[in-house]
């Protein structure tokens, strides 16, 4: 199968740092994050924003969990050890479902690589002749000049296998294929964060949006012109429209959309990775 194409505009998520505050067990906490890592690379999203959604609560707790979980299944397997000290939100991360996405590839032999191919690395050591980089083989390659610290995970491109073996740094837009998320826990509240004006398309989602089949139309074409576009998820306890009106903001003024993706829902509630897989099933329609 030929290696999916990484979106031609930036895709984001946000999440709420309390979707796994309902949950009592870690273990559980874990699987439930774990399908949000798995939604994210299923389709293709480029960042994950975990913003504070409860202004009286301390959520220091559960956006550490989240973030770290995420952060550590969107590694590669092969640097996990090195980047991840022991810690005790990484508990259970041995029950996490593997991503199996481009930049996490299942070839470990030095032979089963050829000029040109990308890889994620970690660097091991500093020579003379530059930096020795970890990436998931029998040796380390060699960045040649390179000025880099140890411990440090860059993207390498594969440009010497014969004499010795080298590699130099990648940049993103040279990798055409999708290669996975970042996680990032924005220093803002949500309404703040999305009146910043860095997304170009904002699109909310709630049960008391309109139905997404009715806004198709315009959002294809706000889709097609977009270079950075944020979907925007609620929580179990509130949605989109109550936690932004702690800062006395309507929703409708902060997105471009306010939709809802699952009309006629027979349960009460749709959970926030519920509303993921769902939202993203259908703008993967628009996705060419």
């Amino acid at each position: 199968m030929a290696a999916p194409l990484k979106h031609p505009f930036t895709y984001a998520i946000a999440i709420p740092a309390s979707f796994v505050s309902d949950i009592p067990h870690q273990r559980e906490k874990t699987f439930r994050i774990g399908l949000i890592g798995r939604a994210a690379a299923i389709f293709r999203v480029d960042q994950i924003f975990v913003y504070r959604d409860m202004p009286t609560a301390n959520q220091n707790v559960d956006i550490k969990l989240v973030q770290s979980i995420l952060s550590y299944m969107e590694t590669p397997q092969y640097l996990r050890r090195r980047l991840f000290k022991i810690m005790p939100e990484l508990q259970y991360a041995g029950a996490l479902p593997p991503l199996r996405t481009p930049h996490h590839p299942t070839a470990n032999r030095t032979k089963d690589l050829t000029i040109g191919d990308f890889r994620e690395g970690v660097v091991t050591s500093i020579t003379k002749e530059g930096a020795l980089v970890d990436i998931g083989v029998e040796q380390p390659f060699l960045i040649e000049g390179a000025k880099l610290k140890t411990d440090t995970r860059v993207t390498v491109k594969i440009t010497e296998l014969d004499r010795r073996l080298e590699a130099a740094l990648a940049k993103s837009d040279e990798v055409s294929c999708y290669w996975g998320y970042s996680v990032t826990v924005p220093d803002k509240s949500l309404g703040r964060f999305l009146r910043t004006g860095e997304f170009e398309l904002v699109i909310a989602t709630s049960r008391k949006g309109r139905p997404i089949a009715d806004v198709l139309d315009d959002l294809k074409e706000k889709w097609k012109s977009s270079r950075k576009t944020l979907i925007a998820f609620g929580a179990p306890a509130e949605g989109l429209h109550e936690i932004v009106s702690h800062e006395q903001l309507e929703l409708q003024d902060l997105a471009d959309f306010v939709v809802n993706t699952v009309p006629m829902q027979a349960t009460e509630t749709i959970r926030t990775e519920e509303a993921v897989y769902a939202t993203l099933s259908i703008l993967n329609t628009l996705c060419r």
